[in-house]
């Protein structure tokens, strides 16, 4: 078994030369670098990295608490993208990373504790926030390094990456009241998720603004899948007086919305136009292509990342939260200027 001192000997450099050049120390020149690490890769030398973890008490990994229920990460493409992200930049970083899930409230405390106090992971990424998240109460209350993507209202000092949410939904519903809707309907997630809060309350803005009303038949709450737009459809298409436009609160529920008024015989966006969020690949092929406000899926993953290595530093975080800008892509499912709205 090849050692640090074999590798040490063969470079002509020192044992504490060669794990600097492990740890990626600044000090270590480019061209020293180099020659250690094709030595390395040449002997097939691997570090130890638990006895790294002992002695720099750092695991070079990074937790990431997956959503629940976790079927969604698997039929949501929004997860997809968002974990490319943050692939990419631990992977530059030299971070290895730590999926985990659980199946209530209390099991991902418990599970999040297990990584925290096992000292199994340098800092934790939540991908979602609750309202009232026991989550980020337990990783604040012990002062271990996290980054939320999203909002938290109890927890305003936490790390944050997120959009503002608020503007995506008040601009998606604007551009539907632009093209002259006046009945506008809501696919809405989980009511517990802060994400479904703020673009439910942007939904609202726009219509208050402009004095229209919002009913509650019109407003139907589900999951990220896209089982929930199915359902949402046979309620809406069963009203005495139904919208005329939907705002989807994501991609994959809207794929179920086109998926439930195509088997009850409606088309879009002649009979009913949408206008949903995250604009992932699929949005542009589906049929009809689907307007959608691309958020940075990418970046937030990338730059929650970024902030979680700088809360794990100490560094000072100087913009919080950090706000990833978005922007409405309008296709075929929301334009329509033949279609009579009254």
């Amino acid at each position: 078994m090849v050692t640090i001192k074999d590798i040490a000997r063969l470079a002509g450099v020192s044992p504490s030369t060669v794990s600097r050049v492990v740890s990626n120390h600044p000090r270590i020149s480019p061209e020293t670098s180099r020659k250690v690490k094709a030595i390395m890769e040449e002997q097939g030398y691997h570090p130890n990295v638990m006895a790294k973890s002992l002695v720099s008490k750092t695991t070079q990994t990074l937790g990431i608490m997956l959503p629940r229920p976790a079927e969604e990460l698997f039929q949501n493409y929004f997860f997809g993208e968002l974990l490319r992200g943050i692939v990419t930049q631990a992977t530059r970083m030299n971070y290895d990373l730590l999926m985990t899930t659980a199946t209530s409230s209390s099991d991902e405390v418990n599970t999040i504790s297990r990584l925290v106090r096992g000292r199994r992971v340098d800092g934790v990424l939540l991908l979602a926030s609750k309202r009232d998240d026991p989550l980020i109460a337990f990783l604040s209350q012990e002062r271990f390094p996290f980054v939320l993507i999203g909002r938290s209202e109890a927890y305003p000092d936490a790390a944050m990456v997120d959009n503002n949410n608020v503007q995506t939904a008040y601009d998606a519903t604007q551009h539907l009241i632009s093209q002259g809707h006046k009945r506008i309907g809501f696919v809405s997630g989980p009511p517990d998720l802060t994400l479904s809060h703020d673009r439910l309350l942007g939904y609202r803005q726009a219509l208050d603004e402009h004095d229209l009303e919002t009913r509650a038949e019109w407003i139907v709450e589900g999951e990220f899948l896209q089982e929930s737009g199915f359902r949402a459809m046979s309620q809406f298409m069963s009203l005495p007086e139904r919208p005329t436009a939907i705002v989807v609160i994501d991609d994959n529920v809207a794929f179920g919305v086109l998926r439930g008024l195509s088997e009850l015989g409606y088309r879009v966006p002649d009979d009913i136009s949408l206008v949903s969020f995250n604009n992932i690949a699929l949005s542009e092929m589906a049929s009809p292509p689907l307007s959608s406000v691309d958020i940075g899926t990418y970046s937030l993953g990338y730059t929650a990342v970024q902030s979680l290595l700088r809360v794990i530093s100490g560094e000072p975080i100087h913009q919080n939260p950090v706000i990833i800008p978005h922007r409405l892509i309008v296709r075929e499912s929301s334009m329509n200027p033949t279609f009579k709205r009254s």
